[in-house]
């Protein structure tokens, strides 16, 4: 069992970055909005000292763009989540249904591809397979910018497609379903700086088969790391030195591996519960046919432009959930 605090120290090297990188993100939103608000207040002066100035629609123009950066800000404060700064790892699959959910998947991948682009994140694709008609079997990206993760973990669940099928001769409407997975982006290439104190180190006789000297010198290594309890052993080669060498490689993988186990463990703790891809689980419904409409089920805000929002225009969504889970703490 860790001791606590064994690793303390790396996890808050990269605690500490995140913050400070999140912090520096705060201060250019303020002083973006500070920026804005002279911008209007300019304005009204002008406008003040003359009326037929022609600038009332620029004034307007300010003030929607202030009140919407204001929105931004006043959202941002609600991201307040271990890994809400991070980067999101954001994967989708398509459900039962062949083409036409594979075809459904490909167009949210377009569709966060957009907004993520719209927001200044970059974009990666880190796995896609294609579909065997149309569309995709899946598509991992990796979103990167400061709140990335806080915003999207609002994309996690099930989305649901009805519309005129583009592969029905018949032209028939269909329901797909496609799941959305979101995980913030964990670094697992931590530096492992074993304290010598850290290690109690045996030598003993090596057992089995072997020659006269494997046999009769102390050769073998065990070697315990004590803050985990984690033990290793090597007989397998003629000199201590050999043996401890080769023991350290397996310790500092043990260690490693410990570490990422950990990390799995915490991602596992964020992503909660899968829902099947199928009717009944979506968090969102996208209606081309009859009607157009995209309805949130988790909020009931609902759009009317689908096209839109299938162009990435995903923030009424993202804002109405953040600020229903803040209420909901």
């Amino acid at each position: 069992m860790a001791e606590p605090g064994f690793w303390d120290q790396p996890e808050e090297a990269q605690k500490q970055v995140q913050a400070i990188k999140r912090l520096k993100g705060v201060l250019e939103e303020w002083e973006q909005v500070e920026d804005q608000l002279a911008d209007v207040l300019v304005l009204l002066e002008l406008i003040a000292e003359e009326p037929d100035s022609g600038l009332d629609a620029e004034l307007l123009t300010g003030v929607k763009t202030l009140q919407r950066s204001v929105e931004q800000l006043e959202l941002s404060t609600l991201l307040s989540g271990e890994y809400d700064s991070n980067n999101a790892i954001l994967t989708i699959h398509p459900g039962a249904g062949g083409t036409e959910s594979q075809d459904w998947a490909e167009m949210l991948l377009r569709m966060y591809t957009r907004w993520a682009e719209g927001h200044g994140y970059q974009v990666e694709i880190l796995d896609l397979l294609a579909g065997d008609e149309a569309g995709i079997k899946s598509a991992t990206l990796l979103i990167s910018g400061l709140n990335a993760f806080g915003y999207l973990q609002a994309e996690k669940g099930v989305h649901r497609l009805v519309r005129i099928s583009p592969f029905d001769a018949s032209g028939r409407r269909h329901t797909s379903f496609a799941s959305v997975e979101v995980m913030p982006e964990i670094d697992d290439q931590v530096e492992l700086d074993i304290d010598p104190s850290d290690l109690r180190i045996d030598t003993y006789r090596a057992s089995g088969a072997g020659g006269q000297h494997v046999n009769k010198t102390e050769s073998a290594i065990r070697i315990t790391h004590i803050p985990t309890g984690i033990v290793v052993q090597c007989q397998t080669e003629r000199s201590q030195h050999q043996n401890r060498e080769s023991a350290m490689k397996i310790l500092r993988a043990r260690l490693m591996e410990r570490k990422f186990a950990e990390q799995q463990e915490k991602i596992a703790q964020i992503k909660g519960e899968q829902q099947e891809i199928a009717w009944g689980n979506q968090i969102r419904s996208y209606v081309f046919c009859p009607y157009t409409m995209v309805k949130d089920h988790r909020t009931n805000v609902e759009a009317g432009d689908v096209n839109a929002v299938m162009d990435g225009e995903l923030d009424q969504f993202i804002e109405a959930y953040l600020k229903q889970k803040v209420r909901n703490k």
